[in-house]
């Protein structure tokens, strides 16, 4: 079994040499990290036979890359009975099973992937703080999780972490496209793309700029059924409703977005994508982010209906837990973006 994101174990590893409380119980023991990813482990300093917290998660990332506990010993420089200690004792810990072992291989449980990502992370930081305080530089390197809605990371997200990948060759992604708010300390995620105002003030923003509500058709269908001149005369249409464009079922209008329709829609769905290919066909209007729909506008294949109706802008902005302010891949990735969309019309 491989595991995302595979690694060389040649090596060297970096030694962490103070652990946070967090990672150990008793005595802080010495212990090896690599700078590279926390898969790049060429060695762990046992104290006899003995593994800390922070060593069993070592030894828990090398299992789930080299599917092997003799494999993962090898790699650490202890024995295999020191590994199969450490992760019993971690899962008795957690009170749940990480992995699954049968006599041919070693395979992840669901809880395992998960904590999969976040043991990694831990790693990771642990690295990049020591070298931090070495005065080395630290370059991007390890997982980095982010999350975006679908049409926007296509567009503008996937390119900027396929440009850090191709830039910083120790570093790996997990990118998530989905229409829905995430949370982040629940799905493991660094990074949120967020569309709309920021409610969690424990978490920090980057601001990228800003998007609209706009209403579309076809050249088609306005031809056919004539173009509403008012919020009141979009009930006498057939509507596309994008059901990831808010919370709510409620389309909202006016400088002060006070004046409220709540529609009938023939074709409801949950992509942007698809909305727009139904408007496209001709099905009727629909409501999207401007960005969903600025390519079909330019080509011309729809108009935007009721501008001077349009509600306020909404945010475009990059989340993140301030305890990740200081990451080396939050900030690539954030600096990353913010050059990207500098005057870019979303």
């Amino acid at each position: 079994m491989r595991c995302e994101g595979t690694s060389s174990a040649s090596r060297r590893a970096a030694l962490i040499r103070a652990a946070p409380p967090v990672f150990s119980d008793g005595p802080i023991l010495v212990s090896a990290v690599s700078v590279h990813n926390p898969l790049d482990l060429d060695f762990i300093i046992p104290l006899g036979e003995r593994m800390d917290r922070l060593d069993a998660l070592a030894a828990f990332s090398a299992i789930a890359e080299l599917g092997s506990f003799a494999g993962a010993a090898r790699q650490l420089g202890v024995s295999p009975q020191a590994v199969t200690r450490a992760i019993a004792g971690l899962e008795s810990r957690l009170g749940v099973l990480l992995l699954r072992r049968s006599t041919r291989a070693v395979r992840l449980t669901e809880a395992g992937e998960l904590y999969l990502q976040r043991c990694r992370r831990a790693l990771d930081e642990l690295a990049q703080g020591e070298r931090l305080l070495q005065g080395g530089d630290v370059e991007p390197q390890g997982l980095i999780s982010v999350t975006a809605p679908v049409v926007f990371g296509r567009l503008y997200v996937a390119p900027v972490l396929t440009m850090l990948l191709k830039q910083h060759p120790r570093l790996r992604v997990r990118l998530l496209l989905m229409d829905r708010f995430v949370n982040l300390v629940e799905e493991g995620i660094d990074v949120a793309l967020r569309i709309g105002d920021l409610s969690d003030s424990a978490l920090r923003a980057r601001r990228l700029g800003e998007t609209r509500q706009v209403l579309v058709a076809s050249p088609d269908y306005l031809r056919r059924r004539g173009s509403p001149d008012s919020v009141g005369e979009l009930l006498a249409h057939d509507l596309i409703a994008f059901e990831g464009v808010s919370r709510t079922t409620e389309w909202r209008f006016g400088a002060d977005g006070k004046q409220v329709l709540t529609p009938s829609p023939r074709f409801r769905v949950n992509s942007a994508d698809a909305a727009i290919d139904s408007a496209i066909a001709g099905l009727g209007i629909t409501r999207v982010l401007s960005y969903q729909a600025v390519a079909a506008i330019d080509e011309g294949k729809l108009r935007r209906v009721l501008p001077v109706s349009e509600p306020p802008s909404i945010p475009v902005q990059l989340i993140f837990s301030a305890a990740l302010a200081g990451s080396a891949n939050v900030q690539a990735f954030l600096d990353a973006m913010s050059r990207t969309m500098a005057g870019r019309r979303i």
